[in-house]
């Protein structure tokens, strides 16, 4: 589909030149050809550059006119993209750091005054997500990082998303917390999770000093071949998980019945719509404080959702006991229970 809309003009406006000025192929100077031009939008405003092209001039050169860009462009933009990585990086840590939707994303990038549509929000969310793939799979970043600690403490699971489907095995250091190898298996013989941990001890450069899994007994079969010797120990997680699952489920059970008493919260919302006094923005602030409040849950064992709930209704009631002794009214509807 065609722009409906044009970009606005440029506010901002940057001049871009190569710091190298010898070819690097021949090591002859390169001549200043000409000038290129290239439209950023970026969090602070649309942005023009202006970028000194250099271009080897010399005929028996294997960069003979080939144009050599200035090196700081890839600090503000991907190639043959108009929004900076100013905006990727910042569409990342709102999908992932705040679970937004591409909705959500679309309508704060409005907000900031950055036109763009929900199919681009979905491309440059895709171009996130190849970027932090290739910092994940940098060997020479993870080589420096493990040749800092010394050592590996060696975390290894499989996520399956549904029956019959390959099981992605994740190996991970438990001491860095960075993801070494990600690789679909169709099995889960102790021979291909063996090959696995073979590939990752060639790879770290450092002593593997244990290893971390469930007690899947392939996995075992597979630390026993391929790191003979290294320490083996069972997750600690699943065995606080399996301890804490009566009070996880008496827990449980106590959230489904706050969220019986604020369930109406919807019809309280239905009665300040259209208003925009001061009231009715206070009503709907709090009736967002509820919405959030049953949508943020705990990571059980440990972190209880049940009390984690109670807590923020305690404060959103206590906040609502305020206003009513300063002489406001609690806000509620028929049918409420709030």
């Amino acid at each position: 589909m065609a722009k409906t809309a044009c970009r606005p003009e440029p506010t901002l406006f940057k001049s871009l030149a190569p710091q190298r000025q010898n070819c690097p192929d021949c090591g002859r100077r390169m001549w200043l050809d000409y000038t290129n031009y290239r439209t950023l939008v970026t969090l602070s405003g649309c942005m023009r550059l202006a970028l000194d092209i250099r271009r080897c001039h010399h005929r028996e050169c294997a960069s003979y006119l080939r144009p050599y860009r200035p090196e700081g462009e890839g600090r503000l933009a991907l190639p043959k993209h108009e929004f900076g990585l100013d905006v990727i990086a910042w569409i990342g840590a709102l999908r992932y750091g705040e679970h937004r939707s591409v909705p959500e994303i679309h309508a704060t990038l409005l907000r900031r005054d950055v036109g763009v549509s929900q199919r681009t929000v979905t491309n440059l969310l895709d171009r996130y997500d190849e970027l932090l793939a290739v910092a994940l799979s940098d060997d020479r970043r993870l080589r420096n990082l493990l040749a800092e600690q010394g050592r590996v403490i060696l975390a290894i699971d499989g996520l399956q998303p549904d029956v019959g489907h390959e099981v992605l095995w994740v190996l991970r250091d438990c001491i860095s917390g960075e993801v070494l190898l990600a690789k679909s298996l169709l099995s889960a013989r102790n021979e291909d999770l063996a090959a696995l941990l073979v590939q990752v001890r060639d790879a770290v450069g450092v002593p593997i000093e244990g290893v971390i899994s469930d007690g899947q007994h392939s996995i075992r079969k597979a630390v026993a071949r391929a790191l003979p010797g290294v320490p083996y120990q069972l997750c600690q997680f699943h065995y606080l998980r399996e301890a804490a699952r009566p009070i996880y489920e008496a827990d449980r059970h106590a959230k489904k019945e706050l969220k019986k008493k604020v369930r109406e919260v919807r019809g309280i919302e239905r009665s300040v719509e259209g208003r925009t006094d001061a009231q009715a923005e206070v009503v709907r602030g709090y009736c967002s404080a509820v919405r959030s409040a049953l949508t943020d849950d705990g990571r059980p064992p440990l972190e209880a959702s049940g009390l984690k709930l109670q807590k923020r209704l305690q404060a959103i009631a206590t906040s609502l006991g305020r206003v009513e002794e300063k002489g406001g009214r609690r806000p509620n509807c028929s049918g409420s229970k709030v």
